[in-house]
């Protein structure tokens, strides 16, 4: 597979630069030793327990490659490491403790500056609209990342069928909050619901997504099931999961981050290897299954010629 440059990217067709490889490999390194990770130890070797169901991967995705020959994550590597603090904070937990929740059948509330807001079944809110395969390199700020064959459809589809208004300027996306399947929710990690948002222009633009799926499977349940965001050019928990609602607002929402630790954490989240996180630097990264930050970071994560149009003139480092 092949990027190429706007206007002539076919949505079908898109690929990042990264790649992330067989997942055995990395836990039989990460039994080796941490060095270079702000990782707890134990949080590594815990990688092992939880197991992905079986599955049977399509055959389109067999021999697929990155623009520079790489080969794609595992299946299983992508449903046993993850970020969702609904149902724990470490990596394992949301593939330990997600088994329980259920999600289907699904209603998102769509509401705001729209005219046609409501409460939609997902299944017809889906209707009509073109799903397609995305491979797409998830970056996270702790500097590691891995490359994902989403399964989903652009969120331009859905905003262009609500009809926003002329006050639409920013969407804001909510968590479902299920204390009673969800049990990182039981505690007070963090303020529920997960909150997140985007600049109307960043979700229009045909790189942003609503993924349902990965491998063209269902999006299990620690990845964000049944319905999650994918912005590739933003650090990972830009990615707002198991979508329930979504208003079109005026001003600028307070995203969770923003509100746990504004110091740390800003609206756009762009991937910018110039601005340091206030604990570690960003100018490297982990390419898992690498114990090292020996990769250099790439401006948009690798989406600079795509994107860095909507940013012209902000002081990136100031609207980090």
């Amino acid at each position: 597979m092949i990027i190429r440059r706007p206007p002539d990217i076919p949505s079908s067709e898109i690929t990042p630069e990264s790649v992330y490889v067989d997942r055995r490999k990395f836990i039989q390194a990460a039994a080796a030793g941490a060095a270079g990770l702000a990782v707890n130890p134990s949080a590594l070797a815990g990688l092992q327990a939880p197991t992905a169901q079986s599955q049977e991967i399509p055959p389109r995705f067999a021999n697929m490659r990155s623009e520079i020959d790489e080969a794609l994550n595992s299946y299983e590597a992508v449903t046993t490491y993850n970020n969702f603090y609904e149902f724990g904070t470490a990596k394992e937990d949301p593939a330990r403790n997600s088994g329980d929740f259920n999600p289907r059948p699904w209603k998102v509330t769509i509401g705001g500056e729209c005219n046609k807001p409501g409460e939609y079944d997902l299944d017809d809110l889906m209707s009509g609209i073109t799903m397609e395969d995305r491979v797409y390199r998830l970056r996270c700020v702790e500097a590691w990342s891995m490359v994902i064959p989403w399964y989903g459809f652009q969120l331009s589809s859905l905003i262009n069928r609500v009809e926003p208004t002329g006050n639409a300027n920013f969407l804001m996306f909510k968590t479902i909050v299920r204390p009673e399947e969800m049990p990182g929710q039981r505690q007070a990690i963090l303020n529920w619901p997960y909150v997140e948002g985007l600049r109307m222009d960043e979700a229009m633009h045909p790189l942003t997504i609503l993924a349902t799926g990965v491998y063209g499977m269902d999006l299990p349940n620690q990845n964000g099931a049944p319905l999650r965001l994918v912005v590739p050019w933003k650090y990972g928990f830009k990615g707002v999961k198991s979508i329930v609602s979504i208003d079109f607002v005026e001003r600028m929402p307070l995203n969770t981050w923003q509100r746990q630790n504004s110091v740390e954490y800003g609206f756009y989240a762009n991937v910018n290897p110039n601005v340091s996180h206030p604990r570690w630097s960003q100018a490297r990264e982990r390419r898992l299954p690498s114990l090292f930050k020996n990769h250099p970071t790439t401006m948009f994560n690798g989406y600079a010629e795509q994107v860095q149009h909507l940013y012209a003139g902000m002081d990136l480092e100031r609207w980090k």
